[in-house]
């Protein structure tokens, strides 16, 4: 564990696997969809767009499987598909709606920086009942680079008016964990897929070796009062 060079002013939290455990809605829309082109999607296959931007995910699938639609229309088609699973269960993780309260208290700034579509941050934000308490939300979609290039990062610190290096960014992915590094910022890494096996994770300023499942909020909140935050 690395305590933060200074006060931390905001955090930027991903969405998928970090906030919200959606990645298997997310599974189960890229296997559906590609059923209907008669693609078997594995496990596998997926691991390698943990926290990706889902449209350039959609620009690869589309390219190596010579598929006939687009790769905006496949996009449309997998939101759509997702959007039905996300209604009927999307679950909040318990310690993150237990931390972002906590967070607001202290009077940090919040956003989320997601390889989701925008309407689609939005919807499952608001379903979970967390939408309120962010004050900007980027998708990858807006932006040029996706994950792990840092544009996401930079454009959620312009959009809270902050400087990178005083915000922090938690997220589930080697892609974005290494996003956040380019970016500047100290990052809080809960991964999703284990055992890690990537070493990026290792470089993170606090880690959580055995993912959500050893994430708690105070063990985040006294890192940051490591700070002075």
């Amino acid at each position: 564990m690395k305590s933060p060079k200074g006060p931390i002013k905001g955090v930027i939290f991903d969405l998928d696997g970090t906030l919200v455990d959606s990645e298997p809605n997310y599974m189960e829309a890229d296997r559906r969809l590609m059923a209907h082109y008669g693609i078997t999607f594995t496990e596998e296959m997926k691991q390698r767009y943990v926290g990706y931007g889902n449209a350039r995910m959609m620009e690869e699938i589309q390219e190596a499987f010579r598929l006939p639609d687009d790769a905006a229309t496949l996009l449309v088609k997998k939101n759509a598909i997702y959007m039905e699973l996300a209604r009927k269960k999307t679950p909040l993780f318990p310690e993150m709606a237990a931390l972002l309260p906590r967070l607001r208290e202290r009077g940090l700034s919040l956003a989320v920086a997601s390889g989701s579509s925008p309407k689609v941050i939005e919807e499952v934000l608001a379903q979970v009942g967390i939408l309120s308490s962010f004050e900007a939300l980027v998708s990858s979609e807006e932006v040029k680079q996706p994950k792990p290039e840092p544009d996401i990062f930079i454009e959620a610190a312009s959009r809270l008016g902050l400087e990178p290096e005083s915000l922090v960014v938690v997220e589930d992915s080697s892609h974005g964990v290494e996003a956040a590094f380019r970016a500047g910022m100290p990052v809080v890494a809960i991964p999703t897929l284990l055992p890690v096996s990537d070493e990026v994770f290792f470089k993170a300023d606090l880690f959580f070796e055995e993912g959500m499942r050893a994430f708690t909020a105070r063990a985040f909140l006294d890192w940051l009062d490591s700070a002075g935050s």
